[in-house]
């Protein structure tokens, strides 16, 4: 897993470097009554397949310190960490430096919980998203952005049943316009959905597509919860539904084990199932949610150790 060769240069600057940023922009506002922007910053990631192994860990983006340990005990050093915003929380660069040092991109995934995507879509928020766009912009480095992430499913007050699938693509458009328009062109765009189960109620996710030129990566959120489980039967229906759509490159953008679902064998089904699909790789959660999602035992740490091991000898 390589990442982008200048970004060692790049953190030795930013890394004296406080971003502190506020503005005022109004996207709606003409160029004339708008404030000058500095050039726009292009970083782009490679998409390669296998090219990612990311985490999450409780306790980021306030704290990095759970990062290497989750490095000392499974011998895995991460390229993407993910974090949770919520609406109105800032772009947390001081957690994207210290992932950038490390060789790490962050992976974003922006939660509109409670809020009006109509009103996202309107500009009713812009001065929130305009301070963002702007951050990042600073930055300089790449970072992976997610907003409103399982939308198909109905859990979220931005999903499935609760808000109009037009809302959602009309509130995406929007962020994705004013980020290009402020200059902030080192986002790479990850439009993440739940996998598709219509028994269960989560149908598929073709009426939230906002359109390739709006997104740059699919994500897919699916977990494994017993050991007779396989990739082709969580993801491959999803990812067959994904091609109709694009044939944008496809990360499994969050993703475990159930630790009473057999760990070893299931970690080794989900690199075989990436290298089979050709995906770009994927993010571990590593953390409680519905289940206990954590890696447990030194067997499940040595087949996630043994898989990354692939994934750099493949040249990745």
């Amino acid at each position: 897993m390589k990442l982008i060769g200048i970004m060692a240069i790049a953190v030795a600057i930013l890394a004296g470097v406080a971003i502190t940023v506020t503005a005022a922009l109004h996207f709606h506002a003409t160029a004339a009554r708008s404030p000058a922007i500095s050039a726009p910053v292009v970083a782009t990631l490679p998409a390669r397949p296998q090219s990612y192994l990311g985490v999450y860990v409780p306790g980021v983006p306030d704290s990095y310190a759970a990062v290497p340990t989750f490095t000392r005990t499974t011998g895995v050093k991460p390229d993407l960490l993910v974090y949770y915003s919520g609406w109105r929380e800032p772009f947390r660069a001081s957690f994207a430096v210290a992932a950038a040092k490390e060789g790490a991109v962050p992976l974003v995934q922006i939660d509109p919980e409670n809020v009006s995507l109509a009103a996202i879509a309107s500009g009713k928020f812009d001065t929130y998203l305009s301070a963002y766009a702007v951050a990042v912009r600073t930055y300089r480095l790449p970072v992976i952005l997610s907003f409103g992430h399982e939308m198909n499913g109905s859990w979220r007050s931005w999903g499935y049943g609760r808000t109009s699938p037009a809302n959602f693509v009309a509130a995406w458009q929007h962020i994705v316009t004013l980020f290009r328009a402020l200059g902030a062109g080192n986002v790479t765009w990850l439009w993440t959905v739940n996998v598709i189960e219509e028994q269960g109620g989560i149908p598929s996710p073709a009426p939230w597509w906002p359109g390739s030129a709006y997104v740059t990566w699919v994500g897919i959120d699916g977990y494994y919860t017993k050991s007779s489980m396989t990739f082709a039967a969580l993801f491959g229906p999803t990812i067959v539904t994904v091609r109709t759509l694009t044939r944008d490159p496809i990360l499994i953008a969050e993703t475990g084990v159930a630790s009473t679902a057999g760990q070893p064998g299931r970690i080794a089904d989900l690199y075989a199932g990436i290298r089979t699909y050709g995906l770009l790789g994927f993010t571990w959660f590593d953390a409680i949610g519905k289940q206990d999602w954590r890696l447990t035992g030194p067997a499940a740490a040595a087949a996630l150790r043994h898989g990354a091991a692939v994934y750099h000898g493949g040249g990745a």
